[in-house]
């Protein structure tokens, strides 16, 4: 389980077996049974966390009362709010929650913040996953404003394509931004096609 987590924070930076052993050493393991509320809108989120197994989904609630999924975390993917509760110290507008029995390695920003203390070139690490994951939301916005359902719904089997078999429609209806029976009628015509 540590070797994921090496082998995933090395894409972007080489690491000595000493400074792997630290990051090892700081992270919390945790076990999370299917659908637990990680974290709910209102709380800080006092946790970053690298997904061993299992599948978690990042939501908000818009005015209309409508669940829209933001993310999907699945192995090998972090999860977290950093945008608020992290970075700007104010409580979270996102629910976290697992929808499968999920599998963690976590880090607390103090355990975080003594890693850079300790091994500082995890700082330069963690500040290319901050990019990637902003260049991943920004193209996932571009997506959802520019491109039609089946395009979307074609790129998102190229991210993801063992997630059609690990969650409900409505969740990647939701995730896509378009209806449950609207995503049904998609499938069916790439189905067709």
């Amino acid at each position: 389980m540590y070797q994921q987590l090496n082998d995933n924070i090395s894409r972007y930076v080489h690491f000595s077996e000493e400074e792997l052993g630290i990051l090892n050493e700081l992270a919390t393991y945790k076990k999370v049974p299917k659908k637990t509320l990680m974290l709910q809108a209102g709380e800080m989120c006092n946790f970053e966390d690298f997904v061993v197994k299992g599948c978690v989904r990042k939501y908000y609630i818009d005015d209309n009362g409508f669940e829209v999924i933001l993310q999907f975390a699945i192995e090998n993917a972090w999860v977290s709010d950093i945008s608020f509760s992290i970075y700007e110290d104010r409580p979270s507008r996102v629910y976290i929650e697992t929808l499968e029995d999920c599998e963690f390695l976590s880090f607390t920003p103090e355990f975080k913040e003594l890693l850079f203390e300790r091994a500082p070139r995890f700082e330069r690490a963690f500040r290319i996953l901050v990019q990637r994951h902003l260049a991943v939301t920004q193209n996932r916005l571009f997506n959802t404003i520019s491109k039609t359902a089946m395009e979307k719904y074609l790129e998102f089997l190229e991210v993801y394509p063992t997630l059609p078999q690990r969650v409900a429609q409505h969740y990647i209806a939701s995730y896509l931004g378009i209806s449950a029976e609207f995503l049904s009628k998609t499938r069916a015509k790439l189905a067709r096609n």
